[in-house]
């Protein structure tokens, strides 16, 4: 049997950073609907059996009634494919959802907060999805393969040995447990990052977010393509997202004022279909107002400047100075000693306090 897995997608996403420079948010829920495309056509044309979807394929609170059509058009494309969706936290099988009140397409199959098992010539295909947008124990763990001779499938949404307050709170599941139910592979869904051939016959596999939704999800997005025969599980991810999102530094030491940064990041040499987050870091000898350089920048695929510059000061030489400055300095340096702030707490309280003392 041959699969295409996918999660994540989040279609019709607000896409907020995006959105606040230009039209990138509008842009990159269009790039969603082409990537789908793209997953489609290579279904297509590679005669792919099985399409799993595991969680969050759209936004409960923005996704559209058109979207879903767009969707749902492109599944009547590939009838002889069988479509399994589970339900995640962001797009949970609730009342007035688009699962529960849309009229799929016959070769559609979308699992609830009940465990079901579906049986095709190939596979027993078992899934289960979220019924709201946070659930702690979807049973993953209580499983109980029917038949071992053929090939078994979980298709779900939920957080692999989760640790944290927050991940408990989308349905943990213990990797261990998982293994000894015995499932020839596990679609699981929920984790942007890709997930997979990190030991010997991984079968528990993220595919990671369908494509970036910005600079926490850094590097290739796509999907996995994989077959089974004879028990044996051949899996590969495909990049299918032209866009990349990448975070570059600047060390702004070495520069003197805001012109020559300006020009140092005019001179960058940026890939036309990668979208950019520029670190300004070092010790710096000017004022530096990111809202102000989006404007005089050239460089239209530049979405965000983040100044973590510190202050170019000597403490201990203006410690010595008997003025209030002087004073600040002294008690400063102690609490740097006390250990009683974080260093980016400490950094920002100096650079607050001497502004003010310098307009005094």
């Amino acid at each position: 049997m041959k699969f295409v897995h996918i999660a994540d997608m989040h279609l019709d996403a607000p896409f907020t950073t995006l959105n606040s420079k230009g039209n990138f948010g509008k842009i990159r829920r269009l790039d969603q609907r082409e990537v789908l495309k793209k997953i489609i056509e290579y279904i297509k044309q590679n005669e792919i059996e099985y399409f799993f979807i595991a969680g969050d394929f759209y936004e409960h609170t923005t996704i559209r009634k058109t979207t879903i059509e767009y969707i749902n058009n492109l599944f009547k494309e590939i009838p002889q494919t069988k479509i399994f969706i589970t339900p995640g936290n962001h797009d949970p099988y609730i009342k007035n959802s688009m699962y529960s009140d849309f009229y799929w397409n016959e070769n559609v199959k979308i699992f609830t907060s009940k465990i079901e098992k579906v049986q095709t010539k190939e596979a027993d295909i078992y899934g289960v999805g979220f019924d709201n947008f946070y659930c702690e124990n979807l049973n993953v763990e209580n499983i109980k393969i029917e038949n071992k001779n053929k090939i078994n499938i979980l298709i779900t949404h939920g957080s692999l040995n989760a640790s944290d307050k927050i991940q408990l709170q989308y349905n943990p599941i213990s990797k261990n447990k998982l293994q000894q139910i015995g499932f020839d592979y596990v679609a699981l869904g929920h984790i942007h990052k890709p997930y997979y051939c990190e030991e010997p016959k991984q079968n528990i596999v993220y595919p990671g977010s369908t494509i970036s939704s910005g600079f926490d999800e850094l590097g290739k997005h796509g999907f996995m393509v994989g077959s089974i025969e004879n028990k044996e599980l051949q899996i590969a991810f495909i990049p299918a997202d032209n866009k990349q999102f990448v975070e570059v530094e600047i060390d702004i030491t070495n520069i003197n004022d805001i012109e020559t940064l300006i020009e140092k990041i005019n001179n960058l040499e940026l890939k036309e279909n990668y979208l950019y987050k520029i670190n300004l870091i070092g010790k710096r000898k000017f004022e530096i107002e990111t809202l102000n350089l989006y404007k005089i920048i050239n460089k239209e695929n530049i979405i965000k400047i983040k100044d973590k510059t510190k202050l170019n000061y000597n403490l201990e030489e203006m410690a010595n100075d008997y003025t209030l400055k002087g004073l600040f300095i002294k008690e400063y340096l102690k609490e740097i000693n006390n250990q009683n702030y974080t260093e980016e707490q400490l950094d920002k309280i100096l650079e607050i306090a001497l502004t003010a003392l310098d307009k005094n």
